[in-house]
């Protein structure tokens, strides 16, 4: 029983371990953005410098930790880092579940998003499996010599470190935000309303009975009935509660506050829209060497090219000043810009509300390659 106990514990510890290390691999940003709102909500902004290594750090290190442990590798330093690295985090979670300083803790991404105190409650199981592999390492047999333990632990830390900055210099190789290719924007952003069966109560004014009714079934035609019965109360039994859509706070706005989102967004035809959530850091060569290049190729084959910021209205008129852009730039929220592409500046190429493609600034294509991508780009 006790073996079968390990075994358990080390498919669960290692299999999370490995889902949530890999999910972050590939999303280095994203793991940094959430750095970065730990750091605002505890005081610590001087600390932001430091998001992006302690994400590609921390995806690494869960990564190897879950590899080692499935596998049985070196489990002397295996088992001693899974017990640390969950000793540490279990109490941190159950502080961030009490405080609720974010929202989402980011444990598994944008990949599975759960609540902070389910967040702590999984650590609780992971941290007793930790426990169990922790006591019983020495009754886990390697599968290879030492020298080759040393060999794949490294390797499998190198691996995910390198996929990190794959993922960072391009985009991450799986999408599991609403803006991946092939998303609807219109289901995207329209909530799931709430159904719910309501029952009506009413009391006998004679008896002081009590009954419930469905409300679309009860004997309100009826005199004699509402003669007696008089409305007190009703109960609501929720069938499907209310989800919030994926996308609730996303908008394209000129400088005059004018919403353009329905035009831009849902454009029937092919809509490129480039974009660059800060101008102040994005990469200025993308824009000379790429994107105006691009516009002026859109321009000629009668496509529509925009650049959504979350830069103020000053800053992008000098920022277009500076690189004499032939192009509109509109404003929109932050924090969905950095949603929406893991790049700045990135290119979608969207459709109807579709999104048709996405190319971070390194991969930005010319019109020739998009038509080749796109065979009805343009019309004849």
């Amino acid at each position: 029983m006790t073996r079968l106990l390990l075994w358990l514990s080390r498919i669960l510890f290692g299999a999370v371990f490995i889902f949530s290390g890999f999910v972050k691999a590939i999303d280095p940003l994203g793991s940094a953005y959430k750095f970065q709102d730990y750091f605002m909500a505890f005081d610590v902004e001087w600390l932001s410098f430091t998001a992006l290594p302690l994400s590609i750090l921390l995806s690494a290190l869960e990564f190897t930790i879950g590899v080692a442990v499935l596998l049985g590798i070196r489990m002397r330093y295996s088992a001693w880092g899974a017990l640390l690295f969950m000793a540490f985090f279990t109490p941190l979670t159950l502080y961030i579940a009490i405080t609720d300083p974010v929202p989402d803790c980011g444990c598994f991404g944008d990949a599975l998003i759960i609540s902070n105190w389910d967040t702590f409650y999984k650590n609780l199981v992971i941290l007793a499996a930790a426990l169990l592999i922790f006591f019983r390492r020495h009754n886990v047999k390697p599968l290879w010599s030492a020298s080759r333990d040393w060999t794949l632990a490294g390797m499998t830390a190198l691996a995910s470190v390198l996929l990190s900055v794959y993922c960072l210099m391009y985009l991450p190789v799986i999408d599991f935000r609403p803006w991946k290719v092939g998303n609807d924007m219109r289901e995207q952003s329209t909530p799931i309303p709430e159904m719910a069966d309501i029952f009506l109560i009413y009391e006998n004014q004679q008896t002081g009975e009590t009954r419930e009714y469905p409300s679309h079934d009860f004997p309100w035609d009826d005199p004699e009935w509402t003669a007696v019965w008089k409305y007190k109360d009703q109960r609501r039994e929720v069938i499907q509660p209310y989800v919030e859509a994926p996308i609730s706070n996303f908008y394209i706005q000129d400088e005059f506050g004018q919403d353009l989102t329905e035009v831009y967004l849902f454009n029937p035809e092919y809509q490129l829209i480039v974009v660059a959530y800060d101008l102040g850091g994005t990469n200025r060569n993308a824009f000379r060497k790429r994107i105006t290049p691009l516009a002026w190729e859109a321009q000629r084959n009668d496509l529509s090219l925009i650049v959504l910021t979350g830069s103020t209205y000053e800053q992008t008129e000098a920022f277009r000043h500076e690189l004499q852009t032939p192009y509109p730039f509109y404003q929109s929220d932050e924090i969905s810009l950095k949603t929406i592409i893991r790049s700045n500046p990135g290119l979608l190429l969207m459709k109807d509300g579709v999104v048709a493609g996405k190319w971070s600034h390194r991969k930005i294509p010319g019109m020739g390659e998009l038509q080749r991508q796109f065979s009805d780009l343009v019309s004849d």
